[in-house]
């Protein structure tokens, strides 16, 4: 009946469910997802995501921010260009790689809808709680790959699934535009397939590289 959004397997089990949402597990990624046709349209999302207030000067969110831009830098070293993918209205943390002397592009579908800079090859690209708001997570990932240069940099951050008695209790679920819970296991899983370094920062960053061998 169901296939995993972003593996495209079928083994397809109920992982819980509450008052609003049933949320289903593939058991060959591991990936946590809400049944479809509970997801929000288009205007409900956007509606929640204009509500979000994350300016780029606000020191908090500029802390939040640094647990990935900080590492990253350390990573991909001097004067690199970048894509910051899904960066919202206030894209903090591309002026936060700037400021580090980085070219960044900037895209996100309601605010930044600047599709030409998919085109480009770069050496880092960015999703910062993104991941978790993707209806087609297969078709984002592969286009994320082709963004990258051989030997390029994904930095996500997005807050990680442990097991079902952790997740009965998790705020994370209760937003209404999170559709997707990813694990460990999914990023072990999406690294050996398409053969990435995987690392993992703390509780909800992901850096992944890209083999310096790929032709792609």
């Amino acid at each position: 009946m169901y296939t995993c959004p972003l593996c495209n397997e079928s083994d397809i089990q109920f992982y819980w469910e509450d008052k609003r949402r049933q949320y289903l597990q593939c058991q060959c990624c591991k990936l946590v997802f809400v049944e479809p046709s509970q997801r929000l349209s288009s205007e409900q999302e956007k509606a929640i995501y204009d509500q979000h207030e994350n300016s780029p000067n606000d020191e908090g969110y500029r802390r939040f921010l640094s647990r990935i831009a900080d590492p990253l830098g350390e990573r991909i070293g001097e004067n690199k260009h970048g894509l910051d993918f899904g960066c919202g209205p206030g894209p903090a943390l591309a002026m936060m790689m700037r400021e580090q002397g980085h070219l960044v592009d900037l895209f996100d579908l309601y605010y930044y809808p600047e599709i030409e800079v998919l085109d480009n090859r770069y050496d880092f690209v960015t999703a910062t709680e993104v991941i978790e708001h993707l209806y087609q997570p297969n078709e984002v990932w592969q286009q994320w790959l082709k963004l990258l240069k051989p030997g390029a940099w994904l930095g996500l951050m997005t807050k990680l699934v442990r097991d079902v008695e952790a997740f009965s209790t998790w705020h994370y679920k209760n937003d209404q535009t999170h559709v997707l819970f990813f694990s460990r296991a999914t990023f072990e899983y999406l690294a050996e397939r398409d053969n990435l370094e995987l690392e993992f920062i703390g509780n909800d960053v992901i850096l992944l590289r890209k083999s310096n061998h790929e032709s792609t």
